[in-house]
């Protein structure tokens, strides 16, 4: 009897797991809302490009085309690679558009019992108990229901997008006073390319965020509207960002993604060896954080601007916050199309926005909210059970507690794709669903719920060790080769991928060195 395989979402970690369920042996359905492939891709602005060098974000078996000479590809560009790739490994047949997931549901085992079990699904395995998921979809084009079934689920539903986080205002100081048009950068990026640029003509803009969206959309204001309109960031907190991936000439895998970049950091399970080498060469690690620090500091203008951020770029890169700026952004704020403000807090009027410390509204026609999305949400909300809810996170700030970035311990029969950042995502997700595919082909022996748990646990604390509890983000940079190590034993196998002990410690690691983990 065939198992069957339900993937929700047909974006980057929607094709790479139905390219290794395929790869084993099943028949995967894919389940995606849109008409069409690529996910948070097709739905970017027309300036977006990649923030990882593109040798790095690549699928392991793959490679980029000989034509894209840039080495941060356009959004465009990335849309394209991920339509070959689906049509190279004939993905696009198992894939249903227009087909919108809104509820799972798991029928067949009671709370109860699911509580008193040892192991994951009741017996370790991906099909151990005789519950089953039902799905429910929606037909967004004639908004009809089925409820679909399937014995195990795969959610690559990503978390940057449909649940915008909206700041909230006292009363009489939102958006409802504001003469002008408040959106989030959700809905800008929905629009196509020359809605966006009508929307921005000749508009006093002002953004509110300090992520890589508010500086696109930035720069796309200011390439619009030059200084005559010019376009106010206003942002709580200033994020360190590199003019490309080098620092002073050298590659930054060189300096943090490499083993021996591993070595300086504590790691969750490290042996009490690794343990003291990491505290014996902390000097060292925060050296190299100044250096950056230092290096981007004179090569921008942070300090006559008021951007250096107020913790160090290590901090910033093991959440996942660092990343490239925009071309000739600071050309712009040089020359006065981009103005950014500083501000803890800020609320609306009839003008536009009062921003704490200002006596005069700051006055706009339209203003953008790049304030993030409710990824917990999102997951939280596609289970019917509230019990199931509730074991995504429990508290506020917690993470979603997921064993290997990929299965929770305490739901059966369902794997999550996409929720943990990394360097390169692309890179991380394909690792994942690797190690996915091996599950389900029943190649993995997981250990007990409770030490899944434990693992979880352990792995939480060493990222708010790296952080010092600096938000609730779950990311796996400064940890990633060893996290990739973990996965690599689970699955039997060899975790050293260079060919020389001199590569082995010193040359980053990427895609192409993790091709090939699974049997076709």
């Amino acid at each position: 009897m065939e198992k069957n395989v339900a993937i929700v979402g047909a974006g980057i970690s929607g094709l790479l797991a139905c390219k290794y369920v395929l790869q084993i042996g099943f028949h995967p359905i894919v389940y995606e809302a849109d008409d069409d492939i690529g996910g948070i891709w097709r739905h970017t602005i027309q300036s977006t490009k990649l923030q990882t060098k593109k040798q790095d974000f690549q699928f392991t078996d793959f490679p980029w085309d000989s034509s894209v000479k840039e080495d941060f590809p356009s959004n465009q560009q990335v849309q394209d690679y991920l339509n070959s790739y689906a049509q190279h490994f004939s993905i696009i047949p198992y894939i249903r558009f227009n087909s919108k997931v809104i509820d799972i549901d798991y029928v067949g085992e009671s709370h109860e019992e699911m509580k008193t079990w040892e192991l994951w699904s009741g017996n370790g395995s991906p099909f151990g108990s005789k519950g089953t998921w039902h799905l429910t979809v929606e037909d967004t084009k004639n908004f009809t229901t089925e409820v679909h079934k399937a014995e195990f689920i795969i959610l690559c539903i990503g978390k940057y997008s449909g649940f915008p986080n909206i700041p909230k205002f006292p009363l009489g100081k939102g958006p409802e006073v504001f003469k002008g048009k408040v959106m989030h950068s959700l809905d800008y990026s929905a629009l196509d390319n020359k809605a966006a640029a009508e929307m921005i003509k000749n508009k006093r803009v002002t953004i509110i965020g300090s992520g890589k969206s508010a500086l696109d959309i930035a720069a796309e204001c200011a390439n619009a509207n030059g200084v005559t309109y010019p376009c106010t960031i206003i942002q709580r907190t200033t994020h360190w960002y590199l003019p490309d991936f080098n620092v002073a000439g050298i590659n930054l895998g060189y300096l943090y993604f490499n083993r021996f970049a591993e070595l300086l950091v504590h790691k969750p399970g490290e042996s009490f060896l690794l343990s003291l080498v990491a505290t014996l060469l902390s000097p060292l690690r925060t050296g190299i954080s100044k250096l950056v620090e230092t290096y981007l500091k004179w090569k921008l203008p942070l300090k006559k601007y008021g951007l250096v951020p107020d913790y160090s770029f290590l901090q910033d890169t093991s959440t996942c916050r660092a990343g490239v700026l925009p071309d000739h952004f600071f050309d712009k704020i040089i020359k006065g199309s981009i103005n950014i403000k500083k501000s803890q807090s800020f609320s609306f009027c009839k003008e536009g926005l009062t921003i704490n410390g200002e006596d005069k509204p700051q006055e706009a026609d339209l203003v953008i909210l790049a304030t993030g999305y409710k990824g917990d949400q999102k997951l939280r909300s596609i289970f019917r059970s509230t019990i199931f809810q509730n074991y995504i996170n429990e508290s506020a700030d917690s993470m979603v507690p997921i064993y290997r970035q990929t299965i929770h311990p305490r739901i059966p029969q369902l794997a999550i794709i996409g929720y943990d950042e990394s360097l390169s995502n692309i890179f991380s997700n394909e690792m994942r669903c690797q190690w996915l595919a091996h599950l389900l082909d029943e190649n993995i022996e997981l250990p007990s719920i409770t030490e899944m748990e434990n693992d979880v646990k352990m792995w939480e604390e060493n990222r708010k060790q790296h952080t010092n509890n600096l938000n609730s983000r779950s990311c796996i940079v400064t940890c990633g080769i060893w996290y990739n190590d973990q996965l690599c034993k689970d699955m039997k196998c060899n975790p050293r991928r260079k060919k020389s002990f001199f590569a082995e410690l010193f040359e980053p690691y990427g895609p192409i060195d993790y091709n090939g983990l699974v049997r076709k």
